[in-house]
């Protein structure tokens, strides 16, 4: 029997145990060890990346690795368990977010939030600080983009998924998953630019 106590993600740690029934073969369950170890925090990124709330995204990341153990016959045919996992947790995530309605509105200005801490580097306090406000903006903007656009956009930019592993988890061709980040990228560009140049 095999029980996953802690799931770390992120700073965050999912916690609830998970029972595997003492049936199953013994490899599998470490099979299933091994992807919550691997896994864990790429599930929870593209959880929050669909629902952008830590609580959410870390209630989807135990679903995603319940239904896991509940189709855990299927590990022996999956070909690639990363692309099988993610596919796993964005439905989660997606179907989550229509379940409760789920439009959460990005501020476009949030003055009196505070700015989130700068990592230790060479770089002056200044420059630190522009960049950590530059992070927070960019976020806005992604967060703005069209769903058929920000979600191949998160999935390849910010989790760093392959054109191949975006297509699988979200159902569409790789053609469609280059075009599309293509011209996420190239709106993110020209809004930066015209705020560089309100500036």
């Amino acid at each position: 029997m095999i029980e996953v106590k802690r799931l770390v993600a992120g700073d965050a740690i999912l916690s609830e145990a998970v029972t595997v029934p003492r049936s199953q073969d013994r490899s599998q369950d470490e099979v299933i060890e091994d992807l919550v170890r691997q896994h864990s925090r790429l599930v929870y990124r593209i959880a929050y990346a669909a629902l952008r709330s830590h609580h959410d995204a870390e209630d989807a990341a135990q679903e995603t690795f319940l239904r896991v153990l509940r189709y855990s016959h299927k590990l022996a045919t999956v070909e690639d368990p990363k692309t099988w996992l993610a596919r796993i947790a964005w439905r989660v995530a997606v179907d989550r977010s229509k379940l409760r309605g789920h439009k959460r509105e990005i501020p476009l200005e949030d003055p009196g939030k505070p700015v989130a801490e700068a990592p230790s580097t060479d770089a002056t306090a200044d420059d630190a600080i522009h960049g950590s406000q530059v992070g927070a903006l960019l976020e806005r903007l992604i967060a703005m983009l069209p769903e058929k656009l920000r979600e191949p956009l998160i999935l390849s930019a910010l989790e760093e998924m392959s054109p191949r592993e975006v297509a699988a988890t979200l159902g569409i061709n790789e053609a469609a998953v280059r075009s599309r980040v293509f011209r996420a990228r190239r709106i993110l560009r020209d809004k930066l630019a015209e705020r560089v140049d309100r500036k």
